[in-house]
This record gives C-alpha cells, structure tokens and sequence, in this order.
C-alpha cells in the first residue's frame, strides 16, 4: 500500500522556524519517524514538499495514476486559502488526512478555517511531531478495513 505524505510553503523551514510554535523536529526528522512506522504498518512512503501551490496540486494529479492509496497533506496555510486544494483532492478521490503541527483552532481565528477538512477522511492537529505519526496510523487503520468516514 503507497501512502503519499504531502507538505506545503514554509515546512522546509521546520526546525529553524518558530520553534516555539512548531518545535524543533526538522522536516527530515518527522519523515525518518514516519518510515520507521511505515515499516511496521507494511506500507510504504513517498514524501514531497513545495512551497507552490501548482506543484503540490500536480503532484496530488499524479498520485491518481501511480497506485497511490492514501494521502496525508500539511497544506500549510494553503489550508485557509486554497479552494484549488480542495478540488484536487475532491477531484482525485483519493482517501486524504489533513495534518497540521500547532492547534490551528486555538490560534489565530483565520486559521481555525480549513478548506481541506470537510473533504478529508480526518483531522489531527495540535501534537506537533507526532500528529504526523497519528494520521498516518489512522489512515492505514482505515484503508485496510476499507471504511472511509467522509
């Protein structure tokens, strides 16, 4: 089973950037945390980051065609302005969980609003780090039994 994890603008910049909203874990470390879980979940990963709308919605695109069962995405705050988001994954039909480090609904109120959530098989948010292993473990929980809850 091939999960893609996705993440949006500025997460390359994890670890340096506002750690202490969105700790001191880099990109590369969530990613080595999110194979070593791969590998006991019996599924694979691949990862792909951009700080451009178009290439993540190309890549989302493409997963449709390439075996892609799962997708989880940081859309970063394209979360609160990306319609286009919402439709490539609406448009792909592809079971998708929506990850974010900080509590997005217990910051500023701009960012409680997600265009991705209503579209998306679930939402973890607020664990930093390991909000990326919950979603993960989640989404393999519900591929495998083939329920999907939206």
């Amino acid at each position: 089973m091939k999960i893609l994890v996705i993440n949006g603008p500025n997460l390359n910049l994890l670890g340096r950037r506002e750690p202490g909203i969105y700790g001191g874990t880099t990109l590369e470390g969530i990613e080595k945390e999110l194979a070593l879980l791969a590998q006991g979940l019996q599924v694979s990963l691949s990862f792909f980051q951009s700080n451009h709308e178009g290439e993540i919605l190309d890549r989302i695109h493409a997963a449709a065609a390439d075996g892609t069962a799962g997708i989880i995405i940081n859309p970063g705050a394209f979360t609160h302005t990306s319609i286009a988001l919402r439709d490539a994954v609406t448009g792909v039909a592809i079971p998708t969980a929506e990850v974010h480090l900080s509590n997005i609904h217990a910051r500023e109120s701009f960012r409680a609003h997600s265009y991705l959530a209503p579209v998306a098989v679930g939402q973890v948010c607020g664990f930093g780090p390991q909000s990326y292993l919950m979603a993960l473990s989640g989404l393999v929980a519900l591929l495998k039994k083939g329920t999907m809850t939206s």
